[in-house]
């Protein structure tokens, strides 16, 4: 009795302990899947900005090889390009920035019609003078605009700005500002994308310098990025916009309960953080602790149906498949054929039965022994499945004789199919090193319209014709119509004598 106790209490504390393990399992596991799917989230809201932001960058191209192509272009057609980029992507504000020589910049100034009040101050010109060029605002247009554009400043003094210009101009690709104030309003990013003279050479940092005419400008208001991308996440969800360690757009969001993803704009890159406010939370793995006894006994008994269903099926296979060769057997094979009999009477459609007996295989398990004839039997089998639809029944009736339900078959089809069976046979056979020619002698029957047949007539119908082509020299195909006595010849290869 002691002895028994002690295994019964063994028992229950192995169940007790494998309940909180297994909640403990659970909780864990549901906190992996629910940072892996924060983490998704992030990526796949980041995706959304970042491709918004991209396609505006794209279409920045589209107008600086405009602007390169054009050369000198007028107020309207460049108001014409501002409205495709303002109204089709996420750009606030775009502006064409020109590169004048320093000596020209009074004419430049001139011609632009640019106030002496809005050309720089005296320390801007301080600073500009040991550059051989300026970087005057040339056109601009914006969303919303409520400020007046300072037309003719010269962003290249810009302490800000300044150096993002000259890394495009020297790069010949796209520089993006960090996050600030833009001129037009709000927070954001500025995109400058260098334009050269049309067929001037840029394989140079040299040469690019020398070819620069402008720039192609655009900024992106952050608050618009940060909400495309959470667009793309579920509602109430937390999102920051990170640059340096630092919030630009959102609130400061805690490490340890967020994720984050990279956001790409031109060459520069900001993080975007998520906080999903659902993480999983304790209930389920109490319940999971608490009610172990009762899922201990609904798991065994679980598993007990599934093995019993488990072995029923297995059972089931092994009533219905030839094990040698994977093909159906006998009592498989005479439900799928009265059936299809069934179907083909039903709805008037052909089909047909094909009976195939191996010529000399008899030989091989003579001289070669019965592993060999399974092996022989096995390829067979592989050579039936492909000659054969996966719709057509195939099926092993014992010995070296098969059957073949051709559903949906004319008989011409099924001659065909016959023949190519018996062809394939052969060679395949012909092939095999130390074993007997083995061919195949094939009996045909049509079933359908005009030919209402039982299973038993149209499988003794099969089988005469199959020993017609047997007695007449073998390796051939021989069709027992309804509609008449004797099989007629539709192939043969070389039968053998006797």
């Amino acid at each position: 009795m002691r002895r028994r106790f002690w295994l019964g209490f063994g028992l229950v504390a192995a169940i007790a302990v494998g309940s909180i393990g297994l909640a403990l399992v659970v909780h864990e596991r549901e906190r992996d899947n629910f940072e892996a799917r924060q983490r998704d989230e992030a990526t796949r809201a980041a995706h959304q900005a970042e491709a918004l932001a991209a396609l505006s960058v794209g279409q920045l191209a589209s107008a600086a090889a405009f602007y390169q192509a054009e050369g000198k272009f007028s107020q309207h057609e460049f108001d014409v390009v501002a409205d495709s980029l303002l109204n089709s992507a996420a750009l606030r504000a775009t502006a064409f920035v020109s590169s004048v020589p320093r000596a020209g910049r009074t004419r430049f100034e001139q011609r632009q019609g640019v106030p002496i009040t809005e050309r720089g101050s005296l320390g801007e010109l301080k600073r500009a003078g040991s550059r051989p060029h300026y970087f005057p605002l040339t056109f601009a247009a914006a969303k919303g605009l409520a400020v007046q554009v300072p037309l003719g400043y010269d962003i290249g003094s810009d302490s800000l700005r300044g150096s993002y210009l000259s890394k495009a101009r020297d790069t010949g690709e796209p520089a993006a500002t960090p996050a600030m104030r833009l001129p037009v309003g709000g927070t954001g990013i500025n995109v400058f994308r260098p334009v050269y003279r049309d067929g001037a050479p840029t394989r140079t940092v040299g040469q690019r310098r020398a070819a620069l005419i402008g720039f192609a400008a655009g900024a992106f208001h952050v608050p618009d990025l940060a909400q495309a991308a959470t667009d793309a996440l579920p509602d109430e969800t937390a999102v920051a916009f990170v640059e340096g360690g630092k919030s630009v757009v959102g609130p400061d969001l805690p490490s340890d309960e967020t994720a984050t993803a990279p956001i790409r704009v031109a060459d520069r890159t900001w993080l975007l953080v998520v906080r999903d406010p659902s993480p999983p939370g304790v209930s389920l793995s109490v319940m999971i602790a608490l009610g172990g006894l009762s899922l201990a006994a609904l798991l065994a008994a679980l598993v007990l149906i599934w093995s019993r269903n488990e072995r029923m099926q297995e059972l089931a296979r092994e009533a219905s498949q030839d094990s040698l060769t994977g093909l159906k057997n006998r009592r498989r094979f005479e439900e799928d054929l009265r059936a299809e009999l069934a179907r083909s009477h039903r709805y008037g459609v052909e089909g047909a039965l094909l009976m195939l007996d191996l010529d000399h295989f008899k030989q091989v398990n003579d001289t070669l022994g019965h592993p060999a004839g399974d092996r022989v039997l096995a390829e067979i089998a592989e050579v039936l499945h492909g000659r054969t639809r996966e719709t057509d029944v195939l099926a092993r009736l014992g010995g070296d004789e098969f059957a073949v339900v051709l559903p949906r078959c004319d008989l011409d089809e099924a001659e065909a199919v016959a023949g190519e069976i018996a062809t394939a046979i052969r060679k395949h056979m012909a092939s095999e090193e130390g074993v007997p020619p083995i061919t195949a002698s094939i009996g045909v029957a049509p079933f359908g319209p005009g030919r209402l047949l039982s299973y038993e007539s149209v499988l003794a119908k099969a089988d005469a014709a199959m020993y017609e082509a047997k007695g007449s020299g073998r390796d051939s195909v021989r069709t027992f119509d309804s509609d008449e006595d004797a099989g007629a010849e539709v192939g043969s290869g070389a039968p053998e004598p006797g």
